[in-house]
């Protein structure tokens, strides 16, 4: 894995495990055969593709934090 990508990347989903969930995620996506939003470079693995992808702003992350409240909400009542 790629350092400089990392802290690209890190720079676009500033929450650690957030950005973990993010990059295994797209890595399970390009290894059962997505196409990448971005030209791989030579040597790149899945995890570099993905890093890339969302330090360049192709991939982001939405968080609905209404749907924490109200699972949250059910689980008291």
């Amino acid at each position: 894995m790629n350092k400089q990508l990392l802290e690209a990347a890190e720079a676009k989903i500033p929450n650690t495990p957030v950005l973990i969930n993010a990059v295994a995620k797209r890595v399970r996506q390009l290894h059962a055969g997505q196409r990448p939003y971005i030209k791989p470079e030579k040597g790149d693995e899945a995890e570099d593709i993905a890093l890339r992808e969302i330090a360049e702003g192709k991939i982001i992350v939405e968080i609905d934090f209404s749907a924490m409240t109200e699972n949250k909400d059910e689980s008291e009542g």
